[in-house]
């Protein structure tokens, strides 16, 4: 009879990646993606991916509420 032990995940520990604000993929290092810090309120800061910046998808702000292109 063979016993199957099941065990925890691992919980991993480092810095977490950026996701897109608009479409929530995460970017990588070398992506031509950006950062910036919300127009209306300053308090959050807002990453887009390559994609959704091309295809001015809208985003907006989870402190504020304000949307952009």
């Amino acid at each position: 009879m063979s016993t199957v032990i099941e065990r925890e995940k691992p919980v991993l520990y480092g810095p977490e990646v950026p996701r897109c604000i608009s479409c929530g993929k995460p970017i990588t290092p070398f992506e031509k993606g950006v950062h910036f810090i919300c127009p209306n309120c300053g308090k959050a800061e807002i990453w887009r991916c390559e994609k959704c910046r091309k295809l001015g998808n809208p985003w907006k702000c989870p402190v504020c509420g304000f949307e952009g292109p």
